[in-house]
């Protein structure tokens, strides 16, 4: 069996379809020719069927003769389906300071790996206050250290970057 393909969530179906001819095809991609619209409805009914619109910009609109509701169902299985195997990536951040303690250092450099290993992205912010400014190369150090420790479970994606008065930096995991 032929699989369609339609991207509209809606489709037009049995006297909802205002053309005065279209181009039918048969549930088994049989050709039925071009007829008027209320003799491919009658034919469709005869066969306990929807007449389908499933190409309306082509010259004669193509309809198909279908069970819509079962085709509904299939679509609709389908999205699900590939929604579940979609894989949603998380940015999750983690802040540190330029004065930050090597045990509090070390406990966020943990998390980020947690955040790693779980999938996720993790932006490192460093923000800086009063005369801090003045020390910036200072706080590229503490993120290149923050990023050496996370190395073996993710890589750089954006290096540091200073904007106003926070450095940050993004650490992809790696492919497992």
């Amino acid at each position: 069996m032929e699989v369609l393909t339609i991207s509209a969530k809606e489709l037009s179906i049995n006297e909802e379809i205002r053309f005065k001819e279209v181009r039918v095809v048969a549930d088994n991609s049989e050709q039925l020719g071009v007829m008027s619209s209320d003799e491919a409805l009658e034919k469709a009914y005869s066969m306990g069927l929807d007449l389908v619109l499933i190409a309306p910009t082509a010259t004669p609109p193509v309809c198909r003769i279908m069970d819509y509701g079962k085709f509904r169902y299939d679509r609709d299985k389908k999205e699900k389906e590939a929604k579940k195997k979609q894989q949603v990536v998380n940015i999750k951040e983690v802040q540190l300071s330029c004065r930050i303690d090597t045990h509090d250092f070390d406990t966020k450099a943990n998390n980020a790996i947690r955040f790693l290993k779980g999938g996720d992205k993790v932006r490192v912010v460093l923000s800086f206050k009063g005369r801090e400014m003045a020390h910036t190369q200072t706080g590229a150090d503490i993120i290149a250290r923050f990023v050496d420790k996370c190395s073996e479970f993710g890589s750089i994606d954006k290096p540091p970057v200073l904007e106003g008065r926070r450095m940050s930096a993004v650490i992809n995991p790696l492919k497992k």
